[in-house]
């Protein structure tokens, strides 16, 4: 059964979209269709610990992996800039 579906979007996307869907032999409704199909597809993301980091801290993980400081490193660091 197929039941109709509207969707709001800007005048450029539609004709973009229109214009794509022509290129390739489909209608914009197949387009949307074969995309809902192929979210359908996709494994469900998993939760990992990095999921909850944001992309600027992720790119900062590992980066001190291979550094030697330590705890006394940085309580010295906090003294030379505080007092």
């Amino acid at each position: 059964m197929q039941t109709k579906l509207t969707l709001r979007l800007d005048q450029e996307l539609v004709e973009k979209a229109k214009f794509y869907a022509a290129e390739h032999g489909k209608s914009v409704s197949q387009m949307v269709a074969d995309y809902f199909r192929f979210l359908d597809a996709q494994p469900a993301p998993t939760a990992s610990p990095d999921a909850a980091m944001g992309n600027k801290t992720q790119a900062l993980k590992g980066l001190l992996k291979k550094a030697n400081i330590n705890e006394d490193d940085y309580n010295q660091y906090r003294t030379d800039k505080y007092l």
